[in-house]
């Protein structure tokens, strides 16, 4: 599984921006789907929120083959 680290600079982000910004969809749409579709899990739990609010320490899952870390700088 290959893990990589996400700079948080704010209060939170949302699932489907981090998606974008961390390069797994290039698009909204595209972020909603691999949601949608079941392939995000957030600290170890499946989750279907799109807007599900991230904050530091959260980890997110993405298709059982990526960690993304939130972190702060």
């Amino acid at each position: 599984m290959q893990k990589s680290k996400f700079i948080l600079r704010t209060e939170f982000i949302d699932l489907l921006q981090l998606l974008k910004a961390a390069g797994f969809a290039m698009s909204g749409g595209e972020a909603k789907m691999f949601v949608n579709e079941g392939l995000i899990k957030v600290n170890e739990e499946p989750e279907s929120r799109k807007r599900r609010k991230l904050r530091i320490g959260d980890i997110v899952e993405f298709d059982g083959q990526y960690k993304i870390f939130i972190i702060t700088e």
